[in-house]
């Protein structure tokens, strides 16, 4: 059983062997950000980058960032000390490609460092992932479909998932604008 800092080095090491920029965890108060509090998400520190505001000396980073959620979209105060999996402190690992590549890579470098022996191994047979089913106008994710298809994942191990009834922050593919659109889960 890998431990928790095995599975922090694990993620960062694959994403930088694939051209990636390690970047360290920003503070967990934002300096120059007046709409939040507190980092809630790995991508806080890279949303200027994302808008368009700011351009780094990379176009490829991957970051465990320290996050606190306490309030806002993400409050789940309420559960924090009643499940095993609310917390108000944690890491999230993260990858991000600022304009460099898109859906299919993101599938593929998922699903290799997920089920590849020389990085997690987990077993193929015991993984499910998401596509978005289409909503609001928004067509059925296909391409996504597709691409899981490409990687070997079996039809009954695709789960369609649909338009949380909040408002997504950063914007859904093809509706608004956005640094994320609807996402992909294994």
């Amino acid at each position: 059983m890998l431990t928790g800092s095995q599975i922090r080095q694990t993620f960062l090491d694959f994403f930088v062997a694939k051209g990636h920029r390690e970047v360290h965890s920003s503070s967990l108060v934002p300096h120059n950000d007046p709409t939040l509090l507190f980092t809630n998400a790995g991508m806080n520190q890279f949303k200027d980058v994302f808008l368009g505001l700011e351009k780094r000396d990379y176009v490829r980073a991957t970051s465990s960032q320290k996050c606190v959620r306490a309030g806002g979209k993400h409050n789940d105060l309420e559960n924090v000390g009643f499940t095993n999996r609310h917390h108000t402190f944690f890491e999230m690992l993260g990858n991000f490609s600022f304009g460099d590549y898109f859906k299919k890579d993101a599938i593929a470098y998922a699903w290799e460092m997920i089920t590849s022996k020389e990085w997690f191994g987990i077993e193929k047979d015991k993984l499910y992932v998401t596509i978005f089913n289409g909503e609001g106008g928004v067509p059925r994710d296909a391409e996504a479909y597709d691409l899981w298809v490409a990687q070997g994942v079996a039809n009954r191990h695709i789960k369609l998932v649909f338009l949380n009834p909040k408002p997504l922050l950063h914007g859904r593919a093809g509706v608004g604008s956005g640094a994320r659109g609807l996402r992909v889960s294994v």
